[in-house]
């Protein structure tokens, strides 16, 4: 009688304390991972009733905005961690699901404390001019210029000055991509020897990106040419190309946040076909990120079929736009002569700053001309324009 009244109670607890396990672990769920950056941008594109978050327009949102675009160092191993720039911006990034209640309150106002805000409102300008024939005329001065911003002269002329020894910061992008394979030994050697001639030791910085699907870091900003050298060697050609991409992280999250003590060029020089296949940002939005971080982007096409190319005329917009220089070598071993007229202009410029006329702190694009006086044939190559600050 006993062992039949223990049964009868282990049947009914089993099913019970089973059903409860069930439960628990319906309730609980699968922990969810945090997801790699590449793979929050691809969920973003499934996502028909609204554009991709991480990619807003850069002239419609703030910088802080903007940082979203393009995922971060991907030199850098991805980790469950935060990371230390999440640790420090505590504002919500586009497609994380937070919410603004999680941001600290804003500080009270306090009437002891007195808050100054001015405006400088001087643009500067790094130009280059040549004569009819091409060369670079190096010997001109201030009144032989005229600046006009806006479609209006500018009210004051702060400085100008040659150009030829200011220190550099330049930025090699390499395309890395599956469709420069035959081609890229020689020109991992143009550019070894470009950055061997141009970069100065304890002046200059460089740094090196390759990229096909993402943007690669494999140096650094320094000022040591065997360091950049390795760099250039170590890449690896494989993958689509994301050229929107890297130009985009180049200029925003390299020249952009480099610290520097006083006042310096910025130039990219980007090799490519020029064909892209995989960005996340438009080819605009790149120029853009280009304008607004003050950089030169000079391109050499590694297009060797001669001209017309679709690749060949977007890295000429992107040049153009820039202030730069678009190179299409026929040969491959021009390659080496479009590095060695880079080389040769970033020698040969002047730089102006100037206050623009009824200039206003709006965040609008301005555009900027400057024209040569008194001497015919001479053709000014400058960016189209600049963004003011915004209010």
């Amino acid at each position: 009688m006993k062992f039949r009244i223990v049964i009868f109670f282990l049947g009914i607890l089993l099913p019970a304390s089973f059903g409860l396990l069930v439960l628990e672990a319906q309730d609980a769920g699968p922990a969810e991972l945090p997801s790699a950056p590449s793979a929050a941008r691809q969920q973003s594109h499934s996502q028909k009733a609204s554009p991709p978050a991480s990619l807003p327009p850069a002239a419609a949102q703030p910088e802080s905005a903007q940082q979203t675009a393009v995922p971060a160092d991907p030199s850098k191993p991805v980790s469950n961690a935060p990371s230390s720039d999440a640790a420090q911006d505590p504002a919500p990034k586009a497609g994380t699901g937070s919410t603004s209640s999680s941001l600290p309150p804003p500080p009270a106002d306090d009437d002891s404390l007195t808050t100054i805000r001015s405006t400088v409102n001087e643009v500067n300008v790094v130009f280059t001019v040549t004569d009819k024939h091409g060369h670079y005329v190096k010997d001109l001065r201030k009144e032989n210029f005229k600046v006009v911003d806006d479609s209006k002269p500018a009210a004051e002329i702060r400085s100008f000055h040659a150009e030829a020894n200011l220190p550099l910061e330049v930025g090699l992008l390499v395309d890395a991509s599956n469709s420069v394979r035959d081609r890229f030994k020689f020109e991992q050697q143009a550019a070894t020897e470009f950055l061997n001639q141009t970069i100065r030791p304890k002046y200059d910085q460089a740094f090196v990106v390759g990229f096909d699907v993402t943007p690669e870091v494999t140096q650094d900003f320094t000022d040591n040419t065997e360091q950049l050298s390795v760099g250039v060697r170590s890449l690896r050609p494989g993958g689509g190309t994301a050229m929107y991409d890297a130009l985009y992280f180049a200029c925003r999250d390299k020249l952009m946040k480099a610290k520097h003590a006083g006042p310096v060029r910025r130039a990219i020089i980007l090799l490519s076909d020029g064909d892209d296949n995989q960005s996340h940002v438009t080819r605009e939005e790149a120029i853009e990120m280009a304008q607004r971080a003050e950089v030169i982007v000079y391109t050499i096409s590694t297009n060797l079929s001669g001209a017309g190319h679709h690749g060949d005329k977007v890295l000429e917009r992107i040049a153009d736009a820039t202030g730069g220089r678009a190179y299409v070598p026929f040969q491959i071993t021009e390659v080496a002569n479009s590095f060695a007229a880079i080389q040769e202009e970033l020698r040969s410029q002047y730089a102006i700053s100037y206050k623009p006329a009824d200039f206003i702190s709006n965040g609008r694009y301005r555009s900027v001309e400057i024209l040569a006086l008194g001497q015919k044939g001479l053709r000014v190559r400058c960016r189209h324009g600049y963004y003011a600050p915004s209010p």
